[in-house]
């Protein structure tokens, strides 16, 4: 995906300032190519390790618009939602419906109307009052509901405090140690107008360890077998949820799709067989890693202001606005100076964005090749929570999304003008 050649920085055989020169700056580029090489690596992987009983969701969170949605369809993935947007968006490009899951700990009830009036495939109950709504709004729709309960397992994951969601002191799902998940099964069990399908866990993001997803899939096997013995209710699906790690920087070592899903097929196979219960449909969710490292966001360098003793600040044409996950998180990025690739880097830089905020940064202390006013700054792994986070704080326009499918850069989101930042204004 990403070459040097000629002191140039490419991306799936196109030169990145050929791609900004073109489109300006700030822009994401993704490579279509290597979504697709992504889904089919998880497709085969999840295919193989639960014999074809097995269905991997995309996360609509990463990354959301009709193009993207339309390729991991063609490649044989559900997904997952988490509002009526991502549904709308979903559903406007032509996804199967019944390959959708509605996530959320807050729905609305507009929004669990919309899902169930479009036929989605499941909704993710997140709490007691969640399923009490959904079973009378099924039943004023006179349709039964298709439900899945957000599970916590009870396991941390070492991984940052925001994005761990697997443990009880968590605003998400049914907590199973103090008996609140198993009640909430039984409450379900007795709606009428409700059919309980699956359970669902997930237990952070960016893991690169195996063993908290094997530790998270035996627990659920277990509730699994725990519900058929005590309310014999038959619980036909298992979503193990995602997280896998991906290469951000040096040092980020995820394992390869593969060894996940070998690995965590093998401890649920096992445990089925000692419950003696049925191995249940899986479904797995990829997160981040089907887009992250399939695009990169490309930027104008505005300024390079030195304070002697201190740091360099390299200014670029965006910032928070359209990647704050530094500024959320301290998410850390590796970079390049795209006209200068194939130079040492050997200049350490704070990059900072162009908001008016003193923390609108996308990284410290990041080694660079030496940048002057006018070079193109490339940041590297920006697929995921870039876009689909992206404001217009400052009244900053978005960026465009550029898809390079067979070497042809496209717009597949176009830029915002200023007349888009105001549409909505009343004048």
């Amino acid at each position: 995906m990403i070459s040097k050649k000629d002191g140039n920085l490419y991306i799936d055989g196109v030169k990145v300032t050929d791609i900004t020169e073109k489109y300006g700056t700030p822009c994401y580029i993704m490579s279509e190519d290597t979504i697709r090489q992504n889904c089919r690596k998880y497709k085969a992987a999840a295919d193989k390790y639960y014999d074809g009983r097995a269905l991997p969701l995309y996360a609509s969170k990463a990354f959301s618009c009709v193009d993207v949605y339309r390729t991991v369809a063609s490649e044989g993935f559900g997904a997952d939602v988490v509002s009526g947007g991502e549904l709308y968006t979903a559903l406007k490009a032509g996804f199967d419906p019944k390959k959708i899951y509605f996530h959320g700990n807050a729905k609305t009830e507009e929004e669990i109307k919309f899902a169930l009036e479009n036929g989605v495939g499941r909704i993710v109950a997140d709490n007691t009052e969640e399923l009490v709504t959904i079973d009378r709004i099924a039943k004023e729709l006179n349709v039964t509901a298709d439900i899945s309960f957000r599970i916590k397992p009870g396991v941390e994951a070492h991984t940052h405090n925001f994005v761990k969601t697997g443990q009880i002191d968590s605003k998400f799902g049914f907590a199973l140690e103090n008996g609140e998940a198993f009640a909430a099964v039984k409450t379900a069990s007795e709606k009428k107008n409700l059919n309980i399908a699956g359970f669902h866990c997930h237990i952070g993001s960016q893991i690169f360890d195996t063993e908290p997803f094997i530790h998270a899939a035996k627990i659920m096997v277990g509730f699994i077998a725990k519900v058929k013995k005590e309310l014999s209710v038959n619980v036909g699906e298992l979503n193990l949820g995602g997280g896998f790690g991906i290469k951000y920087v040096d040092g980020d070592n995820p394992k390869p799709y593969d060894e996940y899903m070998a690995e965590i097929s093998d401890a649920v196979k096992s445990e089925c067989a000692s419950l003696g219960i049925d191995v249940p449909f899986i479904l797995v969710e990829p997160g981040r890693s089907i887009v992250a490292e399939a695009g990169i966001t490309a930027y104008r360098v505005m300024s390079v202001k030195t304070i002697e003793n201190v740091r360099t600040y390299v200014a670029i044409d965006g910032g928070m606005t359209d990647n704050p996950r530094y500024a959320l998180y301290g998410s850390k990025y590796a970079a390049c100076i795209a006209n200068k690739a194939e130079l040492p880097c050997d200049f350490k830089a704070t990059v900072a964005g162009r908001c008016c905020e003193s923390g609108d940064l996308i990284g410290e202390n990041m080694m660079i090749q030496a940048p002057q006013a006018g070079d193109v700054l490339v940041v590297f792994a920006t697929g995921a929570y870039n876009y689909s986070m992206a404001s217009n704080y400052n009244r900053v326009p978005r960026p465009p999304v550029i898809m390079i499918t067979d070497g042809v850069p496209r717009v597949a989101v176009k830029r915002e003008t200023y007349e888009d930042i105001i549409k909505n204004d009343m004048i």
